[in-house]
């Protein structure tokens, strides 16, 4: 019988797709330390498209293999965790010296961590569909959109957005290496009787998306990343909710 599990072959296609997104990654450190804040953003975005199409297409095509989930994860650490660590360290962060270039490392690191437990619990929980813990493509497109909005609305940084962003920093870092639960999209079950309207809504969606990209993109991306702390907070009110205790009912 065929086996089905990833072979360790190069498959060119998806491996080329990844290879763009690291080279995203890596032409939005270069943008960063040019002083090129805004194309530096843009390509973490498109880094992140990238990504989302290496996978699709393995699958798609059935050209899985170990070879390429191992590059996917180097080259994540480039464009998600690099690439957005020193965005952030150039940008807004240099202003507080040492504290600054420890917070983008304390970024960077909890990338790694959380690359690290996705390769492994890929292999132990292979069936669950949801992410645990803040995906890194989501937290960089947080820093990435924050840039995109802070220079698209405000032109220039002050000291109350580097303030946001540090604190936005270590936000992220906790919630990438936190066990909160995060909705994925790759795997959805949709009713043949609902994909149409989920094609408009798609379309619509699109449409506002294109309208102001570094307002929505940011808006969406916010909304994203406190979905995870919302679930949480919703779980743990569920738990803390007593059980209603049946009344005895007296006799007449």
């Amino acid at each position: 019988m065929e086996s089905t599990q990833p072979t360790n072959r190069l498959y060119i296609v998806p491996c080329m797709l990844t290879i763009c997104s690291l080279f995203s990654g890596f032409y939005s450190i270069v943008s960063s330390i040019n002083g090129h804040f805004f194309a530096a953003a843009v390509a973490i975005m498109v880094a992140a498209v990238f990504d989302g199409l290496d996978g699709r297409v393995a699958r798609m095509t059935g050209s899985t293999s170990t070879f390429g989930m191992e590059l996917d994860s180097l080259c994540d650490m480039v464009a998600f965790g690099v690439a957005p660590g020193v965005l952030a360290y150039l940008w807004a962060l240099t202003p507080y010296g040492r504290y600054g270039w420890l917070a983008a490392f304390l970024y960077v690191a909890a990338t790694a961590l959380r690359l690290a437990r996705f390769n492994s619990q890929s292999v132990t929980n292979a069936g669950h569909h949801d992410f645990t813990g803040l995906p890194c493509p989501a937290a960089a497109g947080m820093i990435a959109t924050s840039v995109m909005f802070s220079t698209h609305v405000f032109k220039t940084t002050d000291t109350v957005q580097n303030i946001l962003l540090l604190l936005l920093v270590y936000l992220l870092s906790y919630l990438m290496v936190s066990t909160h639960r995060y909705l994925s999209f790759k795997h959805m079950d949709i009713p043949k009787e609902k994909r149409f309207q989920l094609f408009i809504g798609l379309i619509l969606l699109l449409i506002l998306l294109a309208s102001e990209p570094p307002i929505t993109l940011f808006i969406a991306s916010l909304l994203y990343i406190f979905s995870g702390i919302f679930m949480a907070i919703r779980a743990r009110l569920r738990r803390k909710k007593p059980e209603a205790v049946p009344q005895e009912k007296l006799p007449l």
